[in-house]
């Protein structure tokens, strides 16, 4: 196996130190370490951090494939400085079955770009009125841990009640995308003062709110672990930070665009503003920042949501919801966290490797930086501004709303377990 010598890069943003990988693992970690017939990495000025680790990605395959595939989505992510995604349920056929979730883990063993783990349906076929097969996909070669409908509410008390049951039994964990249904028919975007200006439907923050709401006191009563998919509200926040106050068992994640955009965007028309929650008010996106600070939200994650062109382009009634978003996460992160001094590197390396890596059992992923781990690692130059260009993206599809947008950071090279997956800003 080849080594590769990282020199000087600033662990976790500390002093600059040097790296030595040896095969899959890190082999030594200190100054001046000597290179031998190591390949050198020159970082000087770079951050070094653990791989990052995506709990909520959507790689549409099987029966997408028009939109993204586990070849295409899983180098969008070694693009994106991560090594381990958790791919979402909502694929035709759904993955509801042992079957579906094991095609779509060798799929990511076979590719090869960063470890895939498939999220299992709480429900057969996502329609949230029969448990899907838990246990048989927690058993299975994919080992799955994490359950979820997203992209649809587990609306019915009963069936969220018995999922947190079922899945306590092995230490797994129901992920909830939080919308009443019902609050929410026909809309179009955030409620409020813009929505009413423009005419759109209303997305009240109270259906995400009553949702989560009712799903920590379920977690509460059961003695199980339930997460939140994609927070996005001021109100959401207080209802997880009281959830953890009393005890319970509640993790919840925030995404980059929720972090950054507003509802103001949406009076463009463009459909790519368009995505499920909706962007909310600069309120919200503040309460958010802090909450991610102080550690009420647990990790980002980026629900990274490909889509054709032509899903996109047309008008905004008729648009598909959904942002791509493992390319420019990281940026996104810097820009509305670190350089605004919320957050510093370690914190970053926390929320976007080391937590994630927790709250799904991803063995391997979200390890110290240290001499006997696995060398699954990221460098990024923060020193680095410059436009978004989409037609660069690794992802089949081009859905951004950061196009032209100058954002900070670039990742550089991304190594999994010891084999540069990007090397010099390419794809191996």
């Amino acid at each position: 196996m080849s080594k590769i010598l990282i020199r000087g890069a600033r662990v976790l943003g500390g002093e600059a130190q040097d790296v030595l990988i040896d095969g899959e693992t890190i082999a030594g970690v200190g100054t001046d370490l000597p290179a031998g017939d190591a390949t050198v990495v020159e970082a000087e000025g770079r951050i070094l951090l653990p791989g990052l680790v995506d709990l909520h990605t959507h790689l549409r395959e099987p029966g997408r494939e028009d939109s993204e595939t586990v070849l295409t989505g899983t180098r969008a992510a070694a693009s994106g400085g991560f090594t381990a995604v958790f791919a979402m349920a909502n694929t035709f056929p759904v993955a509801d079955t042992a079957g579906v979730v094991e095609q779509v883990y060798r799929l990511g063993q076979e590719h090869g770009y960063c470890d895939v783990q498939p999220i299992g349906a709480v429900t057969v076929g996502l329609e949230g009125r029969k448990l899907a097969e838990l246990g048989a996909m927690h058993e299975s070669a994919a080992g799955v841990t994490v359950f979820s409908d997203d992209g649809k509410c587990v609306d019915d008390a009963v069936i969220m009640r018995r999922a947190l049951e079922y899945v306590k039994a092995f230490g797994g964990v129901v992920a909830q995308h939080a919308q009443e249904p019902r609050l929410t028919e026909g809309a179009q975007m955030n409620e409020g003062v813009v929505s009413a200006e423009l005419g759109l439907g209303g997305w009240p923050a109270v259906a995400e709110e009553s949702i989560i709401a009712r799903d920590v006191l379920l977690a509460e009563h059961v003695g199980s672990r339930v997460h939140i998919c994609h927070l996005s509200t001021a109100g959401s926040v207080e209802i997880v930070r009281w959830a953890k106050s009393r005890g319970i068992d509640v993790t919840a994640e925030v995404t980059p665009h929720h972090l950054l955009l507003t509802d103001e965007l949406v009076r463009s028309y463009n459909p790519v503003y368009k995505v499920n929650p909706p962007l909310r008010t600069e309120r919200d996106v503040m309460a958010l920042r802090e909450a991610l600070a102080d550690g009420t939200i647990d990790i980002v994650a980026t629900d990274h949501a490909p889509h054709p062109h032509e899903d996109k382009d047309c008008e905004w009634a008729a648009a598909a919801m959904g942002m791509v978003g493992l390319e420019t996460a990281l940026s996104v992160v810097q820009h509305t966290m670190v350089d605004t001094g919320l957050l510093d590197w370690a914190g970053v390396a926390d929320r976007m490797s080391f937590a994630p890596a927790r709250i799904g059992r991803a063995t391997g992923h979200g390890r110290p930086v240290s001499a006997g781990e696995p060398a699954n690692l990221t460098l990024v130059d923060p020193a680095y501004r410059g436009a978004v260009d989409p037609a660069g993206f690794a992802s089949r599809s081009r859905n951004t709303p950061y196009e032209g947008r100058e954002l900070p950071g670039r990742v550089t090279h991304t190594f999994l377990r010891g084999r540069a997956t990007l090397m010099d800003g390419k794809l191996a």
